[in-house]
């Protein structure tokens, strides 16, 4: 067995915690900074124009500033006026919307034609109504036999 001595890892290393004194005066620091911050803001004679720069220069910060580049993929929603819109054009439907139109419409022409008899399921239903009612006529015939018999 051998054993190395020496550099251990960073993993066995104890943990450090922050006194919870030490983060409220952390924060106390933070607040002290932001209003001393707004203060000089608002109290500031400076005309508008360096304000206005100096904004600008923080909102372009880092990367951002330095390079402009608007992203090609990313599509814009144009706003049109109310005198632009019009109403009287035809929409254009979606292929679903136009599906379904299409699929109520042949329904409707199977339908038309079934009631005519002119589809092979019409044609298979009268002929076995016809084979239905002879049977019945048929039977009919032979009760009235017995019956005079």
């Amino acid at each position: 067995i051998i054993y190395f001595a020496g550099k251990k890892g960073h993993k066995g290393r104890g943990k450090q915690f922050s006194n919870p004194e030490e983060i409220d005066r952390q924060m106390k620091a933070q607040r002290e900074l932001e209003a001393n911050a707004g203060a000089e803001k608002g109290s500031s004679s400076e005309s508008e124009e360096e304000s206005s720069s100096d904004e600008e220069s923080e909102r372009r910060s880092g990367v951002e500033g330095l390079i402009e580049i608007e992203n090609p993929n990313r599509v814009s929603q144009k706003s049109k006026k109310v005198a632009e819109v019009d109403v009287s054009a035809p929409r254009e439907l979606s292929r679903r919307e136009r599906e379904e139109i299409e699929k109520q419409k042949s329904k409707e022409r199977y339908m038309k034609l079934h009631l005519e008899g002119k589809t092979e399921q019409a044609r298979a239903d009268l002929a076995r109504l016809a084979i239905i009612k002879k049977q019945r006529e048929d039977a009919a015939k032979k009760r009235e036999d017995l019956r005079k018999g």
